[in-house]
């Protein structure tokens, strides 16, 4: 099932039911996944270098919630983090906000989410700084995700993380001993307090009855670019791959989603009410859901190659990665783009 199917056949009972409701970011997700590659977003007009056989071809809308696009982008940032990758064990940490603050990242999120990212970020560093666990400076990178595997609003923080630091004093990388790195409870106690307060300093009502122990997990991922590749697929392709919509009809819809033991799970839901789940996880204009902190950070360069230095890591360079080409469909051949068509969205 295409997700502009499922867009076009729903459109009009989702906009009569939840439009009043809509953020603007999240219309304007759903006008771009409407026209992706259907000619509304623009066309490109190539021709085959071999037999001259010449064709229009759809633009695709580009927008970071789209199930269609972003494969490049993926692929790219993966490069990126390799370029980054050291010879240590990664750890990757999960902050998850409890269910009680979900209604308020929701309407806040800007905020919410800025602050989820500092008391992570602040919570981390202390963490590695303390001289029982590391003694050093740690280099992170995060990802926000705010649906569960069937898609419900969940907003969580995915954190990889090299199993060691540096000591700037003394020019030393301390590398983190043991299959851990930080104690779970510990994070999510000084976690929920630095959270708690930096709502209250917003000015942000906190609900009541919110749950005294949070949920922290850490865990060792190998060398780190498993987890790179795991968190690229959520970062750049929507919430949902097309290949999970099962069926469409009587008005309902039907995707599939893995549980976390491996089973294979289906979830039913009317049409309009799909596509309100999906918008729900569109983030606010120009909100970055991917951050990288301590020496991983793009103004620490210095830092990451002093870290590099002293671990002698052998830098290879990374070849860009090449944007899809088309291929002639009668010959097979290369075809090259001799001009576009661009159409206001």
């Amino acid at each position: 099932m295409k997700i502009i199917d499922i867009i076009n056949e729903y459109y009009e009972p989702f906009v009569a039911m939840y439009g009043g409701t809509l953020l603007p970011g999240q219309m304007k997700a759903l006008h771009a996944m409407r026209g992706c590659r259907s000619g509304n977003c623009g066309e490109l007009f190539i021709q085959c270098t071999d037999c001259g056989h010449q064709e229009w071809r759809p633009l695709s809308c580009g927008h970071r919630n789209c199930p269609q696009c972003q494969h490049h982008e993926a692929s790219q940032w993966i490069g990126r983090q390799q370029e980054k990758l050291l010879p240590v064990d990664y750890f990757m940490v999960t902050f998850t906000l409890p269910y009680e603050l979900r209604e308020l990242a929701y309407r806040h999120q800007k905020t919410v989410f800025s602050i989820f990212f500092s008391c992570v970020s602040s919570t981390l560093k202390d963490f590695g700084l303390r001289p029982k666990n590391l003694g050093a400076e740690i280099g992170m990178t995060m990802v926000l995700h705010t649906h569960s595997r069937k898609l419900d609003y969940h907003p969580h923080l995915h954190v990889v993380i090299p199993g060691g630091g540096i000591d700037k004093k003394r020019n030393q990388w301390k590398k983190k001993k043991g299959k851990y790195l930080f104690n779970e409870k510990a994070l999510a106690k000084v976690f929920r307090a630095r959270f708690l307060d930096s709502l209250n300093k917003e000015g942000l009502t906190v609900p009541r009855g919110i749950r005294s122990e949070w949920v922290v997990k850490c865990k060792g991922v190998g060398k780190g670019l498993p987890a790179i590749k795991y968190l690229s697929s959520y970062l750049y392709r929507g919430v949902i791959s097309e290949k999970n919509i099962i069926s469409s009809k009587d008005g309902m819809v039907t995707f599939r989603y893995t549980e976390n033991t491996g089973k294979i799970r289906y979830r039913t839901l009317k049409g309009e009410d799909f596509l309100r789940l999906i918008l729900k996880h569109v983030l606010p204009k120009g909100f970055r859901r991917i951050r990288d902190y301590g020496f991983l950070h793009c103004k620490a360069k210095k830092l990451l190659s002093l870290v590099q230095h002293v671990l002698r890591v052998q830098l290879e360079s990374i070849n860009p990665v090449p944007r899809a080409s088309f291929s002639c469909p009668r010959c097979k051949a290369p075809m090259e783009v001799l001009f576009f068509l661009l159409r206001p969205g």
